[in-house]
């Protein structure tokens, strides 16, 4: 890099060459030359490598380099671009756009192109098809806003298709675009609207640089310059480019960078960024051979998997030219935004061909280089097309056809190409195809439909010796190819996408050709792919099978809109249907002659097929042609086409048994691979199966199969058909034997299980074949009902969300699946909770139109449809018959398929499965089976009785089944008949669930019988005799159950009534266990009622929490047992220790200062906590309470077996074994440490006289100042005078440890992961922060608790979960006993330390002001550090509770004080005259604190407003402290605070043993805290504050809140795509991701934005919870609308987000794209989970039941 010095040198010359430059002077000079581009060119080549490219631009910072681009955009705006939009425009160019831009007329066209990651809006009811779409802007301003329309993100590139009449059925413009004259005619060219030499300048300038910059960007040279562009001195210096690719990952590029230009790790992540945004990057600097040495080492390291990566060693003069041309074209996309007329020269100048004839123009040259360009320029230019081309509409077509000329070689380059499609030129596609009239215009001018499928035909080149495609096995390379072919299917779904309204002929001839075409593709299909039946042995190899079905889904939708287009033109369909059924022909000519012809006789018939068996022969699931045959098939008949032309049609050439016979091959092995015949072939063909059937597949596979079959049985005679489905399905033998009715016997069990199962399977295609009509064209029916039908049926399996109803609905190429209009008519909505999602149910008048057999059921679906509705019957009190539902009637071709329902084959089969079904045992036969054989009965009668009643006279009756069933059969088994049989069978035992599915057969028997027998002039009134019966055998059945309903509600009251007089006896023989909870109740009720009169004094007696009247708890023993060992044990101070599981975490929820940088661990002294809260450490528990010694175990198992884990599989599991934690043995909750149970406080010493607080303080006085001298003679070893030590005052004392070592040993445990967690710092025992971090997590506890029973307005006390009770009962105990296991001098120190802030003393040094402390705090750590002084007071009298109050007292006075202090008066609306003692009284006290400072404090003259302020900013410190002193003293709370509501300030004050006037504290002791109040005043610490240094918190704190989120989702999918990720100059954020704690947006999962954090490169979002959460995160990934929790480096999950769409589900990912809205209750649960500090335990739990999030590396993100 020695060259770096000498280059900066230019930028000076530059200067001077500003200063004396003129871009006008440059102007004139160039209008008056005779050859322009040559004076152009010599100007460029003299500037352009001055001011770019000129040295290094790498390895300096990302400032830096902004610093330099900006430099070079200003130098190529004023010395290259300013003479030439001087030249262009004659005058000022400021001045000349404008004038430009006043006369021009816009376009209505918005042409706004996306952004990656922008919103876009598509209107599901106007747009023309789903790629047309707006840009926010538009969307807000246009009607589409009130309509049904569908979100999604731009991956980048569209552009907004606002004022584009052709792509919106309604509503094209936007307020904004809508085209002031209507009347303009659209034909006069924009180019006359010019001055005339305007003109002619803009011809001659936009053809000299946009010839330039195509020039350069299709450059190959890398060393030589265009002519003409030699720059005048030519240097030894080149730059070593490095492109970029698509199969080189990240992480090889940074490594290769990193040995190949010797850069930091931090480079190298900017290079590969760059080279992946921008296409390119130059990694190197220097001579040639000091960059060809890198080219090189670059090559060498990344060609060995691979090809190598893309690396030119080229001059600076070049890569500075091909820099300008791209900022060439950009600016020629600005000027032309001015003006429509530029915009129409530059298409010209773009688009005329030059001397060398086709393919010649400009823009034809950039399209046909596309894929040798990198990136950046692609995007450019691109993006210059679609300002240009795309926003000229007469220069749209000639670009399109330019574009449908070149296309097959554009789409060859692209293959080749490794970048992704948004990049290649071929994605404009998208903007021409899909315009109507230019798809048909293509279609018919350049044969573009014939043009991609011949193109994507040639690229498929796999085939077998038949001509079929044979894919290789499917790798990722091949799925990368496959993909990229498929692209072509994409771009024929845009041509086909709209059906043409009316045809021209040269439109049917193209489109037919098209058709042949796709015929041809589709016969390489027929049969690809063909398995056989593995017998003996499994399968060795799956066969390859995925790429076949991508093709056929790919296809799906093609297939479907062709059959569109012949829908709407008579010529077509006729023609398309002959060359469809040709080609079958021909398919079916290459099927392997030589099948034997046999014949079948059955039932008296007989019929001539061939043999053919699926078990053992080849067969091919993929079978286009005849499914596209039989969909023109059903076309035929719905257009009418069939009964109109018939003559025009080859009918007569179709031999129906052919047509069924592979259609009936592909259903049969689904029902044999059902049957378990074909286990042995693996799971490639159970997926085949399942796609088959599969909703993404099915209508042009499995639907279509069926429909065949309709078609083929309704031109044949009905026995023929089914003889040939019974031999098909190799069950012809069972069914021909020579008495059917006996059961053919079988030795062998399977294969008897085997016919089962295809007897089952074949009468449930029969079912089908007559029963699905639901196809407009088969029945009389409209899509409307198709949908309806599929709807019901979904919603009669279970409630469904709408998505699940979505996905189960095949779409159409317009990505609607019809829902919409269907959905309300036949379900009801139910709105979701705060979890969950909506859901539509079934409106139960429809339940009638359920059908057990619907074809679209699988085997699981079907059963749990019938479990669902045989309930709800049973419910309803109904019978739990489930018969066919009435079917809708068949359009005339079909008409003959209801004759398979009365045909001799039929019911001969019926007759055996009856016969069979009379034998209980046997195994011959199965429930299903006779199941299907009534449904199929029920069929057949309901098609009479429709035939009944929609005659007119008995001769048009051909439907005569009821007589049928009544012949008893053929000879020579003279067995009874149908009906006799099933007669026999309504009452068997063994059928009872079948019982009234026959009832109902018989009862519409009798009906017909009974219609038939009456005249036609009465048959209206047939039904009603039979239905007034069937009422009052209903109305029976309803009465009777209604009987057995209330005899159970008597017998369960019965049962309730002995339960609860059992507990009473229960009770009153226990009493001694009840005994406490009785007392607790009486006392609590006794206040209640003594509540009433005036006297408060003997009642508060009864419950105060603190000092010397507080009142203990009677001692009740504490038994607890053990989850580990189920030991019960009592809880005792020198007992075995029993412990809790608990999680303790560093928390900044209460924080009220996110700047606040996390203090160094080392030199932190915690004693003083802040009152803006800054950090706090939060301790949680599950309430699950261990044996120590039984925990200890269970964690040294845990340790094991994870060091076991960590030697098998690398990786993390959702728990931090070396981080101490483990998940609680039985709720399996995180935790990371043990609270100790401790016993309850010693009931209070009543004997002693309680000091005043005046004599108390003497005594403290004393007390520290003999521990002060104390210390110092120990340190300082002299004598001094011995002060006055107080009586009974041992400094010497050691006091006795009042704990068993065991649980001593579990204090110093939960102690050391305070420290540890609290502080960041590993154990050290000796270290004096300890006993405060125990202190701390206790204060700080309780004070988030009372934080959020203060916001969900709920009673202080009694309202909290046991878990959160025992955690904070036993933390509090533990935080009072923590001493004991400190060096008392610690202690000590620190109550000294914490004292002398409430009492200054001379000998402590840097106290901190009283504005700079947290008062609850203070009282938590000075109440439990004094235990530690008072245990030294041998006198014999327990002052704890007294010295307890006083502090109490000191405090809170204090805390008035600072409340006062921090005061900022509001305006007074109303003056409060009567002032109250309490008025008055702050007011004083206030007063006393002006005095003290003077004006730093306003004057207030409303001491009502001071008061009210008091109280507010009082009441949490009060509610926290009645919270510690409950659990430290275990007192019984009042009543009052038992429940929310009135009274609860007194109760409070009452119960802390403080004046309910709390400023009597003061009053009362007025000349011992005025000079202690004088002092805090006069800290100068407290009037910097009020003057404004530093962070000055007021009183009440108030709640953190997440932040607000818009209503809107979109709102914030905009703020998103605006974001540019703060390090890579300017570019957009790939995953943009909101701190909902913060509100900042940050740049997630990039490596741009990766920092280091504790010697690891984290992500964004990692590194901002360091500082932001105290290592915990609540992010919104916006555009995945994912809600993302991240706790330290290791974990994390996802969380449902709080939007939800209409329909109440959230969309992660956005993939449905429907409007999202902010659902509170669901943000505020995210919020309460936040500030109850559960997100770590939601992490944990998350982690735990899906593995997969424990292998996501959380860090990066």
């Amino acid at each position: 890099m020695a060259v770096a010095e000498s280059d900066r040198d230019p930028s000076s010359a530059l200067c001077s060459e500003f200063l004396s430059f003129s871009a006008k002077d440059t102007a004139s000079r160039w209008l008056v030359t005779a050859d322009l581009q040559q004076e152009v060119y010599r100007h460029l080549a003299v500037y352009v490598p001055k001011i770019l490219c000129v040295g290094p631009n790498g390895g300096v910072t990302s400032r830096e380099e902004q610093r330099e681009e900006q430099r070079e955009d200003l130098a190529c705006q004023l010395l290259l671009l300013a003479p030439l939009e001087w030249l262009l425009l004659g005058e000022e160019p400021a001045a000349g756009l404008a004038h430009l831009q006043e006369n021009n007329q816009p376009s209505p066209l918005c042409g706004h192109v996306f952004k990656a990651g922008e919103p876009t809006y598509s209107c599901r009811e106007c747009a023309a098809d789903p790629t047309c779409v707006l840009c926010m802007q538009c969307f807000l301003g246009s009607v589409h806003r009130d309509h049904r329309y569908r979100m999604t993100t731009s991956v980048g590139g569209g552009f907004c298709d606002c004022g584009d009449a052709e792509a919106w059925k309604k509503g094209p413009y936007c307020q904004k675009h809508t085209p002031a004259d209507t009347s303009r005619n659209n034909e006069e060219d924009p180019v006359d609207q010019l001055p005339v030499d305007l003109v002619a300048r803009g011809y001659s300038i936009f053809s000299i640089i946009l010839r330039y910059a195509v020039d350069l960007l299709t450059w190959e040279q890398e060393d030589q310059l265009p002519a003409g562009l030699e720059p005048p001195e030519r240097g030894d210096t080149y730059y070593c480019m490095l492109f970029n690719d698509e199969v080189h990952t990240y992480e090889q590029v940074i490594y290769t960078l990193q040995k190949a230009v010797n850069c930091s790790q931090k480079e190298a992540v900017s290079f590969a960024t760059t080279v992946d945004r921008d296409g390119r990057k130059s990694v190197r600097y220097g001579d040639f051979q000091f960059c060809d040495q890198a080219k090189s080492v670059i090559v060498r390291n990344t060609s060995r998997q691979s090809k190598p990566l893309r690396v030119q060693v080229m001059h600076s003069s070049v890569v500075a030219h091909q820099c300008f041309a791209l900022k060439a074209l950009s600016w020629l996309g600005q000027i032309i935004q001015y003006s429509d007329g530029l915009r129409r020269i530059l298409c010209q100048v773009g688009l005329q061909k030059g001397p060398e004839g086709e393919n010649s123009s400009l823009v034809d040259r950039l399209m046909l280089n596309d894929s040798m360009m990198w990136k950046g320029a692609r995007n450019i230019y691109h993006q210059l097309l679609m300002n240009s081309l795309l926003m000229d509409i007469k220069y749209k077509k000639i670009f399109a056809i330019q574009f449908a000329k070149n296309y097959r070689r554009l789409q060859t380059d692209f293959m080749e190409d490794d970048h992704e499609r948004s990049v290649s030129v071929t994605s404009l596609s998208v903007q021409l195809f899909t315009v109507p009239t230019m798809a048909r215009m293509l279609m018919v001018e350049e044969n573009l439909m014939t043009t991609i499928i011949r193109t994507f035909v040639d690229h498929l080149r796999h085939r077998d010796v038949q001509g079929r495609f044979q894919f290789d096995r499917y790798t990722a390379q091949q799925a990368f190819k496959f993909a990229r072919v498929h692209s072509l299917i994409g771009d024929l779904k845009y041509v086909l996408i709209s059906c043409p309204s009316e045809w021209s002929d040269e439109l049917r001839a193209k489109f037919l050709e098209g058709l042949d075409a796709f015929l041809e593709l589709l016969k390489c299909m027929q049969g690809m792919d063909p398995v056989v039946r593995q017998v003996g042995q499994h399968i060795e190899m799956e066969p390859e099978w995925e790429a076949a079905f991508t093709l056929q889904m790919k296809l799906t939708h093609i297939i479907s809109m062709i059959q569109e287009w012949c829908s709407t033109d008579e010529r077509v369909l006729i023609e398309a249907y002959r060359k469809c059924l040709s080609a079958l022909s021909h398919c079916h000519s290459s099927l392997p002659d030589g099948e034997q012809p046999i014949i079948l006789s059955l039932a008296g018939h007989s019929v001539e097929t061939f043999r053919y068996q699926v078990s053992q022969d080849k067969v091919s699931i993929h079978l286009p042609v005849c499914r596209l045959l039989a969909g023109l098939h059903v076309l035929l008949s719905r257009t009418e086409v069939a009964y109109r032309f018939p003559e025009q049609l080859p009918l007569g050439e179709l031999s129906p048994p052919l047509l069924i016979e592979l259609p009936l091959r592909c259903l049969v092995l689904c029902a044999q691979v059902h049957a378990g015949m074909w286990r042995r072939n693996g799971f490639s063909l159970i997926n085949q199966i399942y796609y088959y059937h599969n909703v993404k597949c099915r209508v042009e596979m499995f639907d279509k199969d069926v429909t065949m079959l309709q078609a083929g049985a309704s031109m044949m005679d009905s026995n023929h058909f089914l003889m040939i489905v019974l031999s098909r399905f190799e069950l012809f033998h069972i069914f021909s034997s020579s008495d059917i009715r006996k059961r053919y016997r079988e030795a062998n069990k399977d294969v008897v299980q085997q016919n089962n199962t295809l007897i089952e399977e074949m009468l449930h295609l029969i079912i089908m074949v007559v029963g699905e009509r639901y196809v407009a064209g088969v029945g009389q029916v409209e899509p409307f009902d198709e949908v309806r039908r599929e709807i019901i049926h979904q919603l009669s399996i279970r409630p469904m969300a709408h998505s699940e109803l979505v996905k189960a609905l095949p779409e159409n190429g317009n990505k609607e699946t019809g829902l919409e209009r269907v959905i309300d008519s036949v379900a009801s909505f139910k709105k979701p909770g705060v979890t969950g999602r909506g859901l539509y149910e079934l409106r139960p008048e429809w339940n009638k139109h359920f059908n057990l057999y619907f074809h679209h059921y699988s085997r699981a679906d079907q059963s749990k449809a019938e479990e669902a509705q045989r309930k709800l019957r049973r419910q309803n009190g109904e019978d739990t018959a489930l018969p066919p539902p009435l079917p809708p009637p068949l359009f005339p071709l079909f008409a003959s398929l209801v004759n398979l329902l009365q045909c001799d084959v039929l019911l001969a089969v019926e007759g055996a499965v009856l016969q069979w079904a009379m034998e209980p045992s046997g195994g011959g036969w199965t429930e299903s089976m006779l199941q299907r054989v009534l449904h199929l009965v029920g069929m057949a009668l309901l098609e009479e009785q429709q035939q009944l009643e929609n005659s007119s006279s008995d001769d048009d009756i051909t439907f005569n089944y009821t007589s049928k069933i009544t012949r008893p059969g053929e000879a020579p088994n003279t067995s009874g008949s149908v009906l006799a049989l099933l007669e026999s069978l309504q009452n068997a035992p063994h059928l009872e669930v079948h019982k009234d599915m026959i009832t109902w057969i018989l009862k519409m028997v009798t009906n017909i019988k009974t219609m038939r027998e009456r005249t036609s002039s009465t048959s209206t009134f047939s039904i009603s005799p039979e239905h007034g019966l069937e009422e009052t055998v209903r109305d029976k059945d309803k009465a009777e159950r209604k009987r057995k309903a209330e005899m159970a509600r008597l017998r369960r009251e019965k049962i309730m009534a002995q339960m609860s007089e059992m507990q009473k006896h229960f009770i009153n023989e226990n009493k001694e266990l009840f005994q406490q909870s009785l007392e607790e109740l009486e006392a609590s009720t006794s206040a209640a009622a003594e509540n009433s009169p005036p006297s408060l004094e003997p009642t508060c007696v009864l419950q105060v929490c603190v000092g010397p009247r507080r009142v203990g708890r009677t001692e009740g023993r504490q038994l607890v047992t053990c989850i580990l060992c189920q030991e019960e044990q009592e809880v005792r101070g020198h007992g075995r220790a029993m412990v809790l599981a608990a999680f303790v975490q560093r928390s900044t929820v209460l924080s009220k200062n996110r700047r606040h940088n996390l203090p160094d661990p080392d030199s932190h002294n915690p004693l003083f906590m802040h009152p803006d809260m800054s950090l706090g450490v939060h301790t949680a528990s599950c309430g699950h309470i261990m044996h120590a010694t039984c925990w200890q175990r269970y964690f040294e198992a845990v340790q094991l077996k994870e060091q076991r884990r960590q030697q098998r599989l690398r990786g993390h599991t959702s728990y931090d074994v070396e981080n101490g934690e483990f998940l609680c043995p039985l709720c399996e909750c995180l935790s990371n440490t043990v609270i100790p149970l401790l016993p309850h406080a010693h009931s209070p010493d009543r004997s002693v006289n309680h000091p005043s607080l005046e004599v108390w303080l003497k005594t403290a006085h004393h007390q520290i100042a003999a521990l002060h001298s104390a210390y110092r003679k120990q340190s300082d070893g002299a004598a001094e005078a011995e002060t006055a030590c107080p009586e009974g005052f041992r400094v010497d004392f050691t006091p006795q440890n009042p704990f068993s070592s065991s649980i001593s040993e579990m204090i110093t445990t939960f102690s050391m992961s305070t420290y540890k967690i609290g502080l960041k710092l590993n154990p050290n025992e000796q270290d004096h922060r300890i006993p405060v971090l125990s202190w701390s997590t206790c204060a700080f506890t309780i004070q988030s608790i009372e934080c959020l029973l203060m916001d969900e307005e709920k009673p202080l006390f009694g309202s909290l979960p046991c878990r959160q009770d025992d955690c904070l009962s036993s933390l509090t105990r533990f935080s009072a006993a923590c001493w004991t296991t400190a060096p008392l001098e610690t202690v000590h120190t620190h109550f000294i330390r914490l004292f002398a802030v409430l009492v200054p003393d001379s000998r402590v040094e840097n106290t901190p002001c009283i504005l700079d402390i947290d008062m609850f705090h203070l009282l938590v750590y000075s109440v439990l550090s004094y235990s530690s002084v008072h245990c030294l007071d041998q006198s014999g009298t327990s002052l704890l509770d007294s010295a307890h109050l006083h502090l109490l007292q000191l405090v809170t006075v204090a805390h008035l004080v600072q409340i006062l202090l921090t005061f900022t008066p509001e305006e007074v609306f109303m003056d409060q005259d009567n002032g109250s003692e309490e008025e008055e009284l702050t007011s004083q006290l206030y007063n006393i604190l002006r005095k003290d400072l003077g004006s730093v404090l306003p004057e207030v003259s409303s001491g009502w407003q001071l008061w009210r302020c008091v109280k507010a900013g009082v009441l949490p410190f009060l509610r926290a402290a009645a919270l510690f002193f409950h659990y430290l003293n275990s007192t019984v709370p009042p009543a009052d605070l038992l429940v929310s509501g009135p009274g609860q300030w007194e109760a409070l004050c009452s119960y802390l043993s403080l004046p309910s006037n709390l400023l009597q504290l003061h009053n009362s002791h007025l000349t011992l805290l005025e000079p202690l109040i004088h002092r805090w005043c006069c800290h100068p610490g407290v009037r910097k504050m009020l003057q404004g240094e530093g962070v000055l918190v007021r009183f009440p704190r108030e709640s953190n809140r997440l932040i607000e989120l818009p209503e809107d989702y979109s709102v914030l999918i905009n703020q998103a795509s605006s974001f540019t990720c703060p390090r890579s100059g300017g570019d957009k954020s790939r995953a943009p991701t909101l701190c909902l704690v913060c509100g900042s947006m940050l740049c997630s999962q990039s490596y741009c934005c990766q920092t280091e954090v504790d010697g690891e490169d984290v992500g964004a979002c990692t590194a901002h919870t360091f500082t932001c959460g105290a290592g915990l995160g609540l992010f919104l990934r916006v555009r995945e609308s994912q809600v993302l929790f991240v706790a330290g480096k290791t974990k994390g999950c996802f969380y449902p987000p709080p939007y939800l769409d209409d329909y109440g589900e959230t969309d992660q990912g956005l993939k449905r794209g429907n409007p999202l809205h902010l659902c509170l209750e669901r943000y505020r649960k995210i919020e309460r989970l936040w500030r109850q500090h559960a997100v770590a335990e939601v992490i944990g739990h998350a982690q735990e039941a899906n593995q997969s999030l424990v292998a996501i590396d959380w860090q990066h993100l």
